[in-house]
């Protein structure tokens, strides 16, 4: 009996769900102005890729590099798929804040349905048109490749391909429903429309490497980030959603002196809980002040943040070991690392590689705060994800570089002593912190806690961040690079020295 009553429970949210789905739908085809486009490039742009993929076969074929129309072809497939749902992206930024500046979205919040239900409705209405148009493009495009050149794609990269446009189409319309649902007029959100569409389109251009290079299989790891960052829009969304706040909310405002204030409230207050008989004793204030921060604020702020600590700790040991299975794939020569008779000279000779920081405390400090801050900024964009890869990109190559040492018959623990060991006692756990808390902070807009907005939680997190990076992060970065430069050196030389 119980069953058979959430059954018609499900039943009857999933009906909901399709009505406003429905409603949504018969408003979308009755605009022109959203039908004309998604047809013609539906219709009309397979046949251009087709007629393009024919001349790049012909021209390949005359300079005898098959090869290259082979992989530029599936990019075609791509790209076909892609354009069409780029019009979900439009769609589903008029689902809430275009239906207000229309005046038609107060029957529909006052609807008896969940949240959850009216956010699914909308977002099922804004990717349907749009898939549907870019998959009939896509089986366009391959019945004129088939009936043009005979070329068909194989099973398992058209499958990729599919689900990589339905996953982008499903991934804009959760950000575009978020961003809808966050502002007050068709103009703002299509200003903030950039924030989805940039990113977007960097990562089909990814896409479009590897499909040059022939990894295919890397795909899959791009759709599993596709979907993983879908639930997590999906999430916000939801989490955000406020139906009294967006009825009530008329203006946009960007009040920067509250911002500022509330973000200086909480770099100088002690984190939210902290027992209040742990305040430290009486003196100067400046003083009880910084004794307070090192003895409760920053012991208190690292037990809360176990979890991002704990995962960025992870990512750098997978990068380091991802680095060192790289070395049977891209051995060195032979005899390349010539670590027998290092001179003083070897170190000048860095400061002319151009990419590199000047071997000296200043230079190297300068590097790795700007390389933190710039980790931290992106933060706010990515959801926390490009901190982490900034970080496992040098970790990588320490991997790597350890690697090849060992497959020359080199001891690798020397090396790390040598090498490594000295400031990276201390550089690699500031980064840690400066990049867990920088996690934290882009993950502090999916799941703002109750009685705090997204904007406000932001604030919070990137105090917490400030207040960990100039008493902890900075003084172990300043010794890292008193150490890289003048200890490191000293100890590679009395090692390897000739």
């Amino acid at each position: 009996m119980a069953t058979d009553d959430v059954v018609r429970v499900r039943r009857s949210s999933l009906g909901l769900v399709w009505t406003i789905a429905r409603r949504e739908l018969r408003d979308t085809m009755r605009d022109w102005r959203i039908v004309t486009p998604i047809v013609i490039l539906t219709l009309i742009f397979p046949w251009l890729m087709n007629w393009t993929a024919q001349l790049a076969m012909d021209f390949v074929q005359r300079h005898d590099a098959p090869l290259i129309g082979e992989r530029l072809i599936p990019f075609l497939l791509m790209v076909v798929g892609f354009f069409p749902v780029t019009f979900s992206l439009i769609i589903g930024l008029e689902t809430f804040v275009g239906e207000k500046e229309r005046r038609s979205i107060e029957p529909l919040l006052s609807m008896p349905i969940t949240d959850l239900e009216l956010y699914l409705g909308k977002m099922l209405s804004a990717t349907a048109l749009p898939l549907f148009g870019s998959l009939l493009g896509i089986a366009v495009y391959l019945t004129g490749l088939v009936l043009s050149i005979g070329y068909l794609p194989p099973p398992q990269l058209l499958l990729q391909i599919v689900l990589l446009t339905a996953s982008t189409a499903v991934m804009m319309v959760a950000g575009a429903v978020v961003v809808s649902s966050q502002t007050t007029s068709v103009r703002s959100a299509n200003l903030l429309a950039s924030f989805i569409i940039v990113p977007t389109a960097l990562l089909m251009q990814g896409e479009s490497i590897i499909m040059f290079w022939g990894y295919y299989d890397a795909l899959w790891a791009i759709l599993a980030a596709l979907v993983l960052i879908t639930l997590i829009l999906v999430r916000t969304g939801i989490r955000a959603f406020n139906r009294e706040e967006i009825l009530g909310r008329e203006i946009d405002e960007l009040n920067l002196r509250r911002s500022l204030r509330l973000l200086g409230r909480g770099f100088l207050q002690p984190p939210a809980g902290l027992p209040a008989g742990e305040a430290p004793a009486a003196g100067p204030p400046v003083l009880r002040w910084l004794v307070r921060v090192y003895r409760h604020d920053l012991p208190c702020l690292l037990r809360r943040n176990r979890v991002p600590l704990a995962a960025v700790a992870l990512f750098v040991l997978v990068a380091a070991v991802l680095g060192w299975s790289l070395v049977d794939d891209y051995p060195l020569p032979p005899g390349s690392l010539a670590l027998g008779d290092l001179s003083r000279q070897d170190f000048d000779s860095l400061s002319n590689v151009s990419f590199l920081p000047s071997l000296t405390t200043g230079g190297l400090l300068a590097h790795n705060v700007r390389v933190l801050l710039l980790a931290a900024v992106l933060a706010v964009i990515s959801l926390g994800v490009l901190p982490i890869l900034l970080l496992m990109v040098p970790m990588a190559l320490v991997g790597f570089i350890v690697g090849q040492v060992a497959a020359q018959g080199m001891d690798p623990l020397t090396f790390l002593a040598a090498f490594v060991a000295p400031h990276g006692l201390l550089e690699i756990p500031a980064a840690v912190l400066a990049t867990a808390f920088a996690l934290r902070v882009g993950a502090s807009v999916t799941a703002p806690p109750p009685g705090m907005t997204v904007g406000e939680h932001l604030l919070a997190t990137a105090a917490d961040l400030i207040k960990v990076f100039v008493f902890l992060v900075l003084p172990l970065l300043c010794l890292a690079a008193f150490v890289e430069a003048n200890v490191t050196p000293e100890v590679v030389l009395w090692i390897y020295g000739g």
